[in-house]
């Protein structure tokens, strides 16, 4: 008897409109909630690079890719043609009493690009990543100690939750993995007391944290790797957000030409299509996990390594380096801050614009006005950082754009664009954000009648 023919295209677009009440009934009815609160429940129909479609064709230039994970934007031909090939080849995927080419392939391009390092371990996921991170340097190293920074974010499995600085997502969660201790981002006489126990197995750190992305000074990073090397502790650089280009360098660590001992990735690395994590490490720190043959497989996970995952990181390679990526992140990038901090002397809520390459961050702040200072501070008593709603929600439904906010209560809009946008996809974000920013700066005016239907939300939920 034949098989059913599946057409997944088919059975999306007969099952499209009930996606709202599929999810309220069997999944996540709080975020159909949300969306529709705020206008984003337009039913995005197709995915093409950069840019997004509704369901009345409607095209969004889409800023958020996903968390950054569609660094080549959506549906790259060379990423079909090459998941394509892996299921038409009929290829020996997952034998586990075996080891796989395609991840031995993956590995080796890895560790060309991050030529100090010896060694790869995959995984399925960022915060699988942080965890192997984790169990590797307690094991390496005979110390228990973890040290994390304030305002981090490392994922939200236990491990990877207890190195995640926010309470909004720890809260509820706990006890927690013992021996971590948070430090400030950038504070080095922190790190070294720290450190100083001798306690400390690793020094886990995003070199520009995603949550508000801060930057460090020119001297944090140099020098807790010099404190790491020090006193024993394992300098482990998370990228997971901030590698495979992203920042206009491979690696964000490499603008501080600082090499850490274990370098975790994930996101971009399949370029969105396949789960996947990778942590790259010294030989030194290998060994002493896998170090005889009854300990091959002391860690690991089923679907890590699958074919899928090794070949769509093999195709995410060649096509950041065909397409010089990673050169196009580094100019547009310097191209958007430039234009987004110029408007900065013209619109006192506008404080900030950091980053580096295609994550940027653009941050609000207080009024001196006093027309304004009434409106922000009805806004930040009812929801500390709902301001900047003000400018995403007009960016969606005026603009067309997809933005985030760079973490809870923050009042920071982060941009992670696809590495592909183009000059005139800069224009249109210039051109957004100028308009939208303007409207935010008259009272009365629209977008203070949206910050009103927002406060009288926060109210209900908080009553």
């Amino acid at each position: 008897m034949p098989y059913p023919h599946i057409d997944v295209a088919a059975l999306f677009a007969d099952r499209e409109s009930e996606r709202s009440a599929m999810h309220t009934r069997n999944l996540n009815e709080q975020l159909v909630r949300v969306l529709k609160t705020i206008g984003y429940d337009v039913g995005f129909q197709k995915g093409s690079g950069q840019y997004l479609y509704d369901r009345d064709g409607a095209r969004y230039l889409d800023l958020l890719s996903g968390f950054g994970v569609f660094a080549l934007g959506r549906n790259h031909p060379a990423l079909r043609d090459a998941l394509k090939s892996v299921l038409d080849g009929e290829l020996p995927n997952l034998v586990q009493l075996d080891v796989s080419t395609l991840a031995g392939v993956l590995a080796e391009r890895l560790l060309e690009l991050v030529p100090y390092l010896d060694k790869v371990f995959f995984a399925n996921s960022g915060a699988e990543s942080v965890e192997a991170a984790i169990k590797f340097a307690r094991n390496a190293t005979g110390r228990q100690g973890i040290v994390n920074c304030d305002h981090s974010y490392h994922g939200l499995t236990y491990g990877a939750l207890s190195l995640t600085d926010d309470q909004n997502f720890q809260g509820g969660f706990g006890p927690l993995l013992p021996g971590v201790t948070t430090i400030p981002f950038n504070d080095l006489e922190a790190l070294e007391k720290a450190l100083s126990t001798r306690e400390v197995a690793a020094f886990i750190v995003e070199p520009i944290q995603g949550k508000g992305v801060n930057m460090p000074s020119d001297e944090f990073l140099p020098g807790a790797a010099a404190l790491c090397k020090r006193y024993g502790t394992l300098f482990v650089a998370d990228e997971i957000q901030t590698g495979m280009g992203r920042t206009g360098r491979f690696l964000a660590v490499e603008h501080w030409n600082v090499e850490p001992d274990m370098v975790l990735l994930s996101k971009a690395l399949s370029g969105g299509h396949v789960p996947v994590g990778a942590v790259l490490t010294r030989r030194a720190i290998f060994d002493k996990i896998f170090n005889r043959m009854d300990r091959a497989v002391v860690h690991g996970s089923t679907f890590a390594k699958n074919d899928l995952a090794m070949a769509a990181g093999i195709a995410t390679l060649d096509v950041m380096k065909h397409e010089k990526l990673i050169e196009a992140a580094a100019k547009r990038g310097a191209e958007l801050r430039l234009a987004l901090s110029g408007m900065i002397p013209g619109y006192e809520l506008l404080k900030d614009v950091r980053g580096k390459g295609l994550m940027i961050g653009v941050e609000f702040g207080p009024p001196k006005s006093m027309r304004l200072k009434a409106s922000w501070a009805m806004l930040e008593t009812a929801n500390k950082g709902l301001f900047v709603q003000l400018i995403t929600v007009p960016l969606f439904k005026d603009h067309k754009i997809l933005t985030q906010v760079a973490g809870h209560g923050l009042h920071t809009i982060k941009l992670l664009p696809p590495l592909t946008i183009t000059e005139d996809d800069c224009k249109w974000i210039v051109r957004g954000f100028d308009e939208a920013i303007a409207a935010s700066h008259k009272v009365p005016g629209a977008i203070w009648s949206l910050g009103k239907t927002l406060v009288d939300n926060a109210v209900r939920k908080s009553a």
